[in-house]
């Protein structure tokens, strides 16, 4: 049995009261191997407690007292609580490792004491924890503030370690770095870009434009690194475990080993920037890249004056985070919620935010609240039209048009949604989802326009009009009879 032992005590507590005080403890839960020895932050440095960690051959941890604070244990103590902020150090030390408490508090004249047996692998410290987290959370794709400073060698070294550690199907490791400094490479990179910059400014509709002309895309000449990332789909050779049945995987690999690195260089206090505003094939050319092998992501890599506290999409309107709670689903699709919350249908919280707002109260279900994951309301308002079935042909030719197909997969294209709804419980679904998908990107008014006829189509006109309503966002119905299906 792994063992953990928590320890609470007074700064100056001998060795010896710690030794004999956990020996006695851990004796009341049996056989077992102490494999954590943690007490509250500060008391690490304690002699008797290092010496004790050192003895029992157990990985010294600390946790904070917030932590402590937010844990349920059996006796607490107000005079803790004055003393260290805590109620309860040695058993919430304990359960903050998320073992089961198996010997309550044990208390000699100086210390406290507590065991718990650990149900599966120990994770990381609290501490340690908490920054993996952090690092995660505050990860940026920056493209702006770089600063002129040259990244040491062992620096670069220790993020691309991280990058080549990243899991890969059969381990396969598709991935190579190829590690670009000179000036003339990246302009010609940086041509490429500002050429798929204006294609895709052309494809905007007007107000959309306008805001993107605000928007920095890359930091191809800013940067005193770029770093492109390739994928040789072969690598490893025909019968790579796990690759047959989904050969995407190999390409996937290539995308974790980009993420491990972006995560690796926030670290180090770099900041990393994909840019996407390029054919990879002519990207390859200029880089002269083998045919076999392809470009999976291009990153500008260096120092910046700082990272920003919110995502740049997010902090100029051009898109807002998806809730959590929209992407997890409980056992089957549509079922929704978060861990611990019982599921609920995506149209149930639509109309109950859609009814919040008819009966005037503030904020529900509007921009700037849950039903929109916290986004503020647009700057730029912006209008979209989606037309429920017909010939995408016919409707494509404005750019704030989007199609939705209920039928045959269509062709690719980002205009043209295909959804093949099976019954108007789904298509009520599907228009909600739709609409909170576009709110969240930036649309403030959706233009309903209903050309197939039935029920799943009325369906899913009916769910656009609902989302509409729970994310605030205006709406009208485009009459069929009073609109060229060109126009």
């Amino acid at each position: 049995m792994n063992l953990v032992v928590g320890v609470g005590l007074r700064a100056g507590t001998s060795y010896r009261e710690l030794r004999d005080l956990v020996a006695a403890t851990v004796a009341e839960a049996g056989s077992g191997r102490v494999r954590i020895l943690i007490t509250v932050e500060g008391r690490e440095t304690e002699p008797g407690v290092q010496r004790l960690a050192a003895s029992l051959g157990a990985e010294l941890q600390t946790v904070a007292p917030a932590e402590l604070r937010r844990q349920h244990v059996p006796s607490p103590s107000e005079r803790v609580e004055r003393l260290a902020g805590t109620p309860s150090v040695a058993e919430a030390a304990v359960l903050s490792t998320g073992a089961e408490l198996v010997v309550s508090k044990q208390k000699s004249e100086q210390a406290t004491a507590a065991v718990g047996r650990l149900l599966s692998a120990p994770g990381y410290a609290p501490g340690e924890r908490s920054v993996v987290h952090r690092v995660i959370a505050e990860r940026r794709d920056v493209r702006q503030g770089f600063v002129d400073r040259a990244i040491p060698d062992d620096v670069l070294t220790r993020v691309l370690e991280s990058a080549h550690r990243a899991p890969s199907v059969g381990l396969s490791q598709p991935w190579d770095f190829l590690l670009i400094r000179e000036i003339a490479t990246r302009r010609k990179i940086h041509d490429l870009a500002s050429a798929q910059r204006d294609a895709f400014a052309e494809s905007l509709p007007e107000v959309r434009r306008k805001q993107f002309d605000g928007l920095k895309i890359e930091a191809i000449l800013d940067t005193p690194l770029n770093i492109a990332v390739t994928c040789d789909a072969g690598r490893g050779g025909r019968h790579v475990l796990g690759r047959h049945a989904d050969p995407r995987t190999t390409w996937f690999s290539a995308a974790i080993a980009i993420q491990n690195l972006w995560l690796a260089a926030r670290a180090e206090g770099l900041g990393v920037g994909w840019v996407s505003f390029f054919e990879p094939g002519e990207v390859g050319a200029v880089l002269d890249l083998p045919a076999h092998i392809e470009l999976v992501g291009y990153l500008c890599v260096g120092y910046v004056e700082e990272f920003a506290p919110a995502p740049e999409l997010v902090r100029s309107g051009w898109a807002a985070r998806r809730p959590l709670a929209w992407a997890v689903h409980h056992e089957s699709w549509g079922n929704r919620g978060l861990p611990g919350v019982e599921p609920t249908s995506i149209v149930a919280d639509a109309e109950e935010a859609a009814a919040h707002l008819d009966r005037g109260a503030p904020g529900e279900g509007a921009p700037g609240t849950s039903a929109v994951g916290g986004s503020a309301p647009s700057p730029n308002p912006q209008s979209v039209r989606v037309v429920v079935g017909g010939e995408p042909a016919d409707y494509l030719g404005r750019a704030d048009t989007v199609v939705v197909q209920l039928g045959e997969k269509p062709a690719a294209d980002f205009g043209v949604l295909w959804r093949p709804v099976r019954d108007a419980v789904e298509g009520v679904e599907t228009g909600v989802e739709l609409v909170r998908d576009l709110v969240l990107q930036g649309v403030t008014e959706i233009v309903v326009r209903v050309i197939e006829g039935g029920d799943v189509a009325a369906a899913v006109g009916r769910g656009l009009r609902v989302g509409a309503r729970a994310c605030g966002a205006g709406w009208s119905d485009e009459p069929v009879e009073l609109s060229d299906s060109s126009a």
